[in-house]
């Protein structure tokens, strides 16, 4: 298959990269970097990436920029981050890809655990997460040509707690490569309209 991989240079990308690579071609792409390049946040930029690329199998998202802060200390530039990028960007990626993906393809995109089990400075990642969870359910029983699409939803990665160890005290860590299982499930096995949930579950 030919899996368009967004967030290719990322944690996560890196580690579905090494998964899937061996068995498919990977178009890397990144903001600046790799095969092609799209500024998620652009809708203009996510088609031009799709007609750069071309025709291809899979698409996997695992890019998503959100704002972690204080409730009282959001503003709606702040809640826009993680709208426009993490859920937006991912809408985008489907709905621009649609025509370009082939017959039974597959897309797999991104939330997290916090629309769940929240945090105290994770209210935008909560909103953007269950929005994107409550997205690929509906989508996954109106797109055609008998396309999947899923979401992979996990816990803090454990290379990244370095950066977003303080945001999660109390939560186990999982390794990239466990998660990018998760994707690889999604891309080469038969699901639509499921939530991935990689390190947790609801009585997490």
């Amino acid at each position: 298959m030919r899996v368009v991989l967004i967030g290719a240079s990322g944690t996560i990308g890196q580690a579905i990269d090494a998964e899937l690579g061996a068995r498919h071609e990977i178009v890397r792409v990144n903001r600046t970097s790799g095969d092609a390049t799209v500024d998620m946040t652009d809708a203009l930029s996510v088609k031009a990436l799709f007609e750069t690329i071309g025709a291809f199998d899979a698409l996997v998202c695992a890019s998503g920029k959100v704002h972690f802060g204080a409730l009282q200390d959001f503003t709606p530039e702040l809640y826009a981050v993680g709208l426009g990028h993490k859920l937006m960007g991912q809408v985008n990626l489907v709905t621009f890809g649609t025509p370009w993906i082939r017959d039974g393809g597959s897309f797999t995109l991104t939330s997290g655990l916090l629309n769940d089990d929240p945090i105290l400075e994770g209210v935008s990642a909560a909103m953007v997460n269950g929005a994107i969870d409550g997205f690929v359910r509906g989508a996954a029983v109106a797109l055609p040509r008998g396309l999947r699409i899923n979401v992979v939803s996990p816990t803090v990665i454990t290379q990244s707690m370095p950066s977003y160890g303080p945001f999660f005290r109390g939560v186990k860590p999982v390794p990239a490569d466990e998660a990018a299982l998760a994707y690889a499930r999604s891309v080469e096995g038969a699901h639509t309209g499921r939530v991935y949930r990689v390190g947790w579950t609801r009585d997490h």
